[in-house]
């Protein structure tokens, strides 16, 4: 798995286009204003000193599995620091994720798959007027990122423990519409794609679906070939460690790999 991961990384870097290797004007502007925007920004410092602090922290929890290569739950005990340095999502992607959703300015957002909350909290300060719903199936793991949110009062974000499959189809039911998307969790070609499928009904013009680790496995690389051909999706966006889906009325269907 490891090297096919490799070559599939390589094989990326070399096919990759950069901003100035795209034709269409939507997707030179979300490359050259939000996803190459590496400026500094004050809302990110708390949220990285709260990791600093994660990375030293040696309590140790019991982690539930719910997902990524099973349909049973694996259960075992970590030190939140270990979990930080493995799982959490590096500054610069996390930064990307607070950038994409700053820009598509939604009023909602849902997140599957919180883990210790940093995502979730780079999420809340780009959108602090929207309504951020994150899904955690492990309870331990959820206790630890809801003591960062708290940490980082954060007062947008409501945080819901359970199995994703259970949950998702309630919370879409519940929303008027779909405006923001993150799936990053239970990494399996079966459930993205019926993330995805449930999702559809509630998308539109400006909605946006983020799908994490979309090389993970020969599974999660099909579950993207299939979510790219679906008739209702137009753009969608590869930068290798996640893929954007747009659903823009009017827009030539296309499918770009940017390098990042």
């Amino acid at each position: 798995m490891v090297f096919s991961f490799f070559i599939d990384f390589l094989k990326h870097r070399f096919t990759a286009k950069s901003r100035h290797g795209t034709h269409s004007p939507f997707v030179y502007q979300l490359t050259d204003e939000v996803i190459y925007d590496f400026n500094s920004n004050n809302d990110y410092i708390g949220i990285e000193e709260q990791r600093k602090k994660l990375y030293h922290d040696d309590t140790v929890i019991q982690v539930t599995d719910l997902g990524a290569g099973s349909h049973l739950n694996k259960n075992r005990e970590k030190k939140v620091r270990q979990i930080a340095k493995n799982a959490l999502k590096t500054p610069r992607l996390a930064q990307l994720i607070y950038r994409l959703a700053k820009a598509n300015k939604p009023a909602s957002i849902i997140e599957l798959g919180t883990c210790l909350g940093l995502t979730t909290a780079y999420l809340a300060k780009a959108c602090p007027q929207a309504h951020v719903l994150t899904v955690e199936g492990c309870p331990q793991t959820a206790a630890v990122a809801a003591q960062n949110f708290k940490a980082l009062q954060l007062s947008n974000v409501e945080l819901q423990v359970g199995n994703f499959d259970e949950l998702l189809p309630v919370i879409i039911e519940a929303q008027p519409q779909i405006d923001f998307v993150y799936i990053d969790g239970n990494h399996r070609k079966e459930a993205t794609l019926n993330y995805f499928k449930w999702c559809l009904p509630k998308v539109g013009e400006h909605s946006l679906l983020i799908f994490d680790d979309i090389y993970w496995s020969k599974g999660m690389k099909e579950a993207w070939e299939e979510i790219k051909a679906h008739p209702q999706v137009t753009v969608t966006i590869d930068l290798f460690w996640i893929g954007l889906v747009y659903f823009k009325k009017g827009q030539a269907k296309e499918h770009f790999k940017i390098k990042y």
